[in-house]
């Protein structure tokens, strides 16, 4: 054991407020393709999974090509979102619950997303956090939550053991891929699933001033 442990953040609705781009580039992709744009909810509840699963969730009975044309017309309408307005919000009290926690020497933070890492890259420097978090995990080079790859990748490059981890999520997705890493989990009640999807998880936090002691309890400490 090297006595560290690894707090491990997804993004969307769990850092960052991004349902308005979310949902605006998804209306556009639907919008390609002539169908009709899925609820507000439905949209949310999808979130957390890489884009074509995300896609394909939606709209499954659609020819594989119109999915691919809608995953494209997604990335593109929430390039151009992202170029013409400001970052996504960080959710209050997030900056100082990130500040807190890696002002711990045997804590290391890490980031799990199903964002791109081009789109990742965006919103930490626009917020300047990118410093804060020693592995990074994208949509890019992993299988889509929940399957486990990117805690595992995480752990392999912090050498931290996944007993020592803990995986911190919105989603239902956040919560089976942690525990299927072998990682303890924390759900956030701030972000797009609803409470009732995120029973699975070891403990849940309704603000981030309780985050950083919910961090430490999860290991009984």
């Amino acid at each position: 054991m090297n006595g560290l442990r690894l707090a491990i953040f997804d993004v969307d609705g769990t850092l960052v407020d991004s349902q308005s781009h979310i949902l605006a580039a998804m209306t556009a992709a639907f919008e390609t393709e002539g169908l009709p744009v899925p609820a507000r909810a439905e949209i949310l509840g999808i979130v957390g999974l890489s884009l074509p699963v995300a896609v394909a969730a939606l709209a499954p009975d659609l020819p594989q090509a119109s999915r691919e044309r809608m995953v494209e017309a997604y990335r593109s309408a929430f390039f151009d979102l992202r170029v013409g307005n400001a970052a996504s919000p960080l959710y209050p009290g997030a900056r100082e619950a990130l500040e807190k926690l890696a002002a711990q020497d045997e804590l290391l933070l890490g980031i799990a997303t199903g964002k791109s890492r081009r789109g990742l890259d965006h919103i930490l420097q626009a917020h300047g956090i990118t410093h804060h978090f020693v592995t990074i995990q994208v949509s890019d080079h992993h299988p889509s939550k929940p399957h486990p790859a990117m805690v595992l990748a995480a752990l392999s490059e912090t050498g931290v053991e996944a007993a020592d981890a803990v995986m911190i999520g919105d989603t239902e997705f956040d919560i089976e891929m942690g525990r299927a890493a072998g990682a303890r989990t924390l759900a956030v009640s701030w972000g797009y699933h609803p409470a009732a999807r995120l029973g699975g998880a070891d403990a849940m936090v309704e603000d981030f001033a309780a985050l950083p002691g919910a961090v430490a309890r999860v290991w009984g400490r």
